[in-house]
This record gives C-alpha cells, sequence and structure tokens, in this order.
C-alpha cells in the first residue's frame, strides 16, 4: 500500500524512474523498523475483509518546537479515499498526539500534491513552506498546522455525534 499510494499520489510531481523504482520489500522493512520503535504511534484502517486500506504515524515534531507534534505519514489507497477513513486516521493521529502532550500539530505536504486541500477541509492552516529532496529532485513542501489539537478534537467529537471526552 504504501508504495501504491506513494505512486498515485505523486505522478507527475515526482520522477518516474524514482517511483517506479520505489521497493515494496524495502518500504516493508522501514515500516517495520517503525512499527517495533513505537507501535503506539501507527495507526491502520482496514477494510471488512482484513485488507489494510489506509495508515498513518505520528509523534513529536522533528523540526521545530512551534508545534509539538508532527503527523509523518498519512496514506489511503486511491480505491478508498473519499469515505471518511483518512479523516478518521488523522483525529486518531491527533488523538494520540494529543496522549503523548502534544497540544499542537504538523504535517508536510509536497507543494503539488492534491492531497493538500484535504488537510485544508479539516483545518488545518498553512502556516510553513521548506524543501526536501526526493528522488534526487528539490521539491518545495508546504507544513499544514493545528495550534490547538484538544479542542479540535472535541469539536470533531460533537460533529460526529459522539460525546465528548
Amino acid at each position: 500500500l504504501d508504495v501504491e499510494t506513494w505512486r498515485a499520489a505523486y505522478a507527475g510531481i515526482l520522477a518516474t524512474p524514482f517511483l517506479v523504482g520505489l521497493s515494496a520489500p524495502r518500504r516493508e522493512v522501514g515500516w517495520a523498523t517503525v512499527i517495533e520503535r513505537e507501535p503506539r504511534d501507527v495507526r491502520v484502517a482496514v477494510n471488512g475483509d482484513g485488507e489494510i486500506v489506509g495508515f498513518g504515524s505520528c509523534g513529536r515534531n522533528r523540526d521545530s518546537a512551534e508545534h509539538t507534534g508532527e503527523v509523518f505519514t498519512l496514506y489511503v489507497a486511491p480505491d478508498w479515499q473519499n469515505q471518511g477513513i483518512g479523516r478518521a486516521l488523522l483525529l486518531a493521529l491527533f488523538e494520540r498526539l494529543v496522549a503523548q502532550g502534544c497540544a499542537s500539530a504538523i504535517i508536510w505536504v509536497l507543494r503539488d500534491n492534491p492531497g493538500r486541500f484535504f488537510y485544508r477541509r479539516l483545518g488545518g492552516r498553512e502556516i510553513r513552506h521548506k524543501h526536501f529532496v526526493v528522488g534526487g529532485k528539490r521539491i518545495e513542501a508546504a507544513g499544514y498546522g493545528w495550534g490547538d489539537l484538544p479542542r479540535y478534537l472535541e469539536t470533531a467529537a460533537r460533529a460526529d455525534g459522539r460525546p465528548e471526552p
């Protein structure tokens, strides 16, 4: 799923040879390391057949103290997008960050990725820019931030009809 979502999300943004060269076995080793290091920082969505249809990871911000938490990854299989899975995963990651004592969060999105609109719809504000080198190409990324995660989660719970914590 990691390779599939990268190829779908970044087609036309990242170089085709880089995307074609992504290795599922290599990515599996990387994810195994992440999960072994801190399994509570990873969230996975599965369908009724038990197949993984989305995943995400989070932790303390790696870059600055402006936002204490960071969503490192959030991907949903192309066939499962626009069904609420990404939102549910993002909320679960925010809940994990709050449990870790993070009151705010940022996620970095490649500037040309149409997925950035998803974060805007969910209340993320474009607050910073930086460059990454991916596949040998320098790419601009936008950081979307949420300043008060506990309040955001309360508002989301009310909108979903769930009782407040």
